[in-house]
């Protein structure tokens, strides 16, 4: 589980987003770190069971993306992220392709998967396969159990326009004007201490990934 502790943490950091209170609070950020690390570990050990493409080499620590944010080109010069996110990728495609992704934040923690906004090359090829297999892609998220997790897949951000080597009156037109092909579950702070947190957040996994295998095999 995670500590109420590590919320706290978050919670502090976020209103006191700057270098000084940072480093006088290093010791609550590397307590919190651990014990995120601690939770991912005990995450990967079941995902291996629901996603046999993720491996005992997969290391906890790596999957634990940085809290310090990249200002260069952003308009928000806070130093920190007020989450710690988890990157695991599926299948063992590189991080920020088709993946479980995990946020850890105080009211506003979520796991989720899918593939967000993918570079072009990748977009085309998701949409020939939903255009030639739109079929088993609807299977899973229409599926009473996928929309009562997830909500409405189609509702996800969509192109204004039609992409070009598509007509308007395709039957799966909304599928092919998606720009993400993202699921994701919200999780209370309730939820997420509590001890069977990793049980819960692999549950809702296993119920993303039939999503995160048609995606793989759009890419293969």
């Amino acid at each position: 589980m995670i500590y109420q502790e590590s919320l706290d943490f978050l919670k502090d950091l976020a209103e006191n987003n700057n270098r000084d209170w940072f480093t006088a609070n290093k010791e609550r950020y590397d307590a919190a770190r651990e014990n995120v690390i601690d939770f991912t570990s005990q995450l990967l050990a079941k995902l291996q069971k629901i996603d046999p493409a993720i491996d005992d080499t997969t290391d906890a620590k790596k999957r634990v993306m940085r809290i310090y944010r990249d200002i260069r080109f952003s308009k928000n010069k806070t130093p920190y992220k007020n989450n710690f996110g988890v990157s695991i990728p599926s299948g063992g495609s590189r991080g920020g392709t088709v993946e479980f992704y995990l946020q850890i934040q105080p009211g506003n923690s979520f796991i989720g998967g899918g593939y967000w906004m993918p570079e072009a090359p990748h977009l085309k090829v998701i949409r020939q396969e939903i255009d030639y297999n739109a079929s088993e892609l609807k299977a899973i998220i229409d599926d009473k159990a996928f929309v009562k997790l997830f909500g409405d897949f189609r509702k996800q951000e969509q192109l204004r326009s039609v992409p070009r080597e598509y007509s308007a009156e395709n039957e799966n037109i909304d599928l092919l004007k998606l720009k993400s092909f993202v699921a994701w579950h919200k999780i209370t702070d309730e939820e997420i201490t509590e001890q069977g947190a990793v049980q819960l957040v692999a549950n809702i996994c296993s119920k993303i990934y039939p999503l995160n295998v048609f995606l793989k095999n759009a890419l293969a």
